[in-house]
């Protein structure tokens, strides 16, 4: 049996606020498996969002095991995180943050160039990707001149860029209408099953959780 992308065991996180500690993440069991797009379900508060920063190594305070392609990750220095961010993981937000003054294809070049690839490489690379999501005539135009769906469409490129193992992607669709959501949403499950990554998707809609491979549900930092 292939080793699990991704494998935490006994994640806990908890915060001190006004003297009383609130525990927002409560021994976290959870697996991906390798090519698996799994749905993680919750209404707001419930933790979603902290358990994807514990996963992407992007805040610490976190207690309990994250093993990522094999390697156990929640000990390691600064400078592995940031190599671990770089070379394993991509990351998808509810807002594009997508870099203003640079074309859609150069936001998804820049992140291949300081992973190390040849500007051709990456330049070929971006194009691929933002055709493959129907952008191809939109590679010189700036986020200002993008849409709503087509500004997510490049972050979901550039989170690929660098053929992670493991994409993260907290509520990518949250800030659309619900017709455009569908279609950034199938055209983003599309693309990462082509690249062969793993997916963990933190969602609060059930009709969009219920397209991906598996739902895991997330109530009080409780895994259900």
């Amino acid at each position: 049996m292939s080793e699990p992308i991704l494998a935490t065991r006994g994640l806990t996180r908890s915060f001190t606020q006004g003297g009383a500690t609130i525990e927002v993440l409560r021994g976290i069991d959870l697996t991906v498996g390798p090519g698996e797009i799994v749905a993680l379900l919750g209404p707001s508060g419930s933790g979603k969002s902290t358990l994807l920063q514990a996963v992407g190594l992007l805040e610490g305070g976190f207690q309990g095991s994250i093993r990522i392609a094999g390697q156990e990750v929640a000990q390691i220095n600064s400078a592995e995180r940031t190599e671990v961010r770089r070379d394993r993981l991509g990351f998808i937000y509810q807002f594009h943050h997508l870099l203003p003054d640079f074309t859609a294809a150069e936001n998804v070049v820049l992140p291949q160039l300081i992973h190390g690839a040849g500007e051709k490489e990456a330049a070929d690379r971006a194009e691929r990707l933002l055709s493959a999501l129907g952008l191809g005539h939109r590679l010189t135009h700036r986020p200002s001149q993008l849409s709503g769906g087509e500004q997510q469409r490049v972050a979901v490129a550039r989170a690929l860029a660098n053929r992670p193992a493991l994409v993260l992607a907290d509520e990518p669709t949250g800030n659309l209408d619900e017709a455009t959501a569908d279609v950034v949403l199938a055209e983003f499950l599309r693309l990462v099953r082509g690249e062969g990554s793993a997916a963990l998707v933190a969602t609060h809609n059930e009709r969009l959780a219920a397209r991906m491979d598996r739902v895991v549900r997330l109530h009080e930092g409780v895994l259900e």
